[in-house]
């Protein structure tokens, strides 16, 4: 439930919502006051009470989870690396949901994603931004592919999110597109890597002179946000 009201110095009062999907960007907020506040993403240059907390959060992550330092490659080395560390770290999550019963894969915790609607997205994710801006696909997609739920549809792009299918038939997908983002990354040159790449067929994305390196990086981020939303969810699901 969301509810927001005036505070008695007219200022806004919010208490018991979720907010989902918003960027702040060059924003004060005086007279803030958090409590009971739960804030996952991307921080970057925020400042409470003259502190910048980004560099704080960033260094107590990594002590927590050492292999996230590893999650900024730059070099041809370091992204190879960083896929390898994400397949094995998905082949333990994935083992995890095996455990549970096939329907509770696709149970929505706090309503966001199932696990199983994740793996879809991750499929779409590397075919959108390897397959059609890398290899240069204008058709890259699968049947089962899931865009994020604030995109805004497209022509020819798999749109089917009343499909369920089973936990093999999805990771038989993702296979077929780790294997193809891990293909690109083992062809990796240093002069490769600093290459653009245009896709100006319809359908998403569709973009010129775009960094190679930042497609994949685009990928690599995915592949990690996701699986620690996934291990949250797991963790709920386990429990209930």
């Amino acid at each position: 439930m969301n509810r927001s009201t005036a505070s008695p110095d007219n200022g806004a009062h919010i208490e018991h919502a979720d907010l989902r999907a918003i960027s702040f960007h060059h924003v004060r907020f005086p007279g803030l006051e958090l409590v009971d506040v739960e804030i996952t993403g991307n921080i970057e240059d925020v400042t409470i009470n003259g502190v910048d907390i980004g560099p704080l959060i960033d260094a107590e992550l990594n002590c927590r989870m050492p292999e996230r330092a590893k999650m900024n490659p730059q070099t041809v080395e370091e992204f190879r690396e960083t896929w390898a560390i994400l397949e094995r770290l998905w082949s333990g999550t994935e083992e995890r949901a095996r455990a549970l019963p096939p329907e509770r894969l696709h149970e929505r915790v706090r309503d966001e994603w199932s696990f199983i609607e994740t793996l879809r997205h991750l499929s779409f994710a590397s075919a959108a931004r390897c397959g059609r801006m890398v290899l240069g696909n204008p058709d890259p997609w699968h049947p089962l592919d899931l865009p994020r739920d604030e995109a805004p549809g497209w022509d020819g792009i798999p749109w089917d999110r009343e499909a369920r299918p089973s936990l093999d038939e999805v990771i038989a997908v993702r296979r077929t597109r780790q294997a193809m983002v891990r293909d690109i990354i083992g062809g990796l040159t240093p002069e490769r890597l600093e290459e653009t790449v245009t896709m100006t067929e319809p359908g998403w994305p569709q973009i010129e002179d775009f960094e190679l390196k930042q497609c994949l990086f685009i990928v690599v981020n995915e592949e990690w946000h996701h699986r620690l939303y996934a291990e949250r969810d797991l963790t709920a699901l386990e429990e209930n």
